[in-house]
């Protein structure tokens, strides 16, 4: 479990600096993006080793990274200004 959650946590944060290196203009403080995306892989590691038992790291690490992922996107800006229609239009 230990080494679960490590290597969770170092792929956690692996793509969190890969998500501020490559997308450093959409999302906000990189404190904010490395410790989300840390947090995620470590919730998704629990998930998956508490539905799946101890054995299966290599699952338990795509979870984490699937967990990981998906809280870094919700924490992307637009890309540009938002056009929006009058509701008349």
């Amino acid at each position: 479990m230990l080494l679960e959650a490590l290597s969770s946590a170092i792929l956690g944060l692996a793509l969190s600096w890969a998500a501020t290196h490559r997308l450093a203009h959409r999302l906000p403080a990189r404190p904010l993006v490395l410790s989300t995306g840390v947090a995620g892989a470590l919730f998704g590691a629990f998930v998956m080793h508490s539905a799946l038992e101890a054995g299966h790291l290599l699952v338990v690490l795509l979870g984490a990274a699937i967990v990981s992922v998906a809280s870094l996107s919700l924490l992307l800006r637009p890309a540009g200004r938002l056009r929006r229609r009058s509701a008349t239009a």
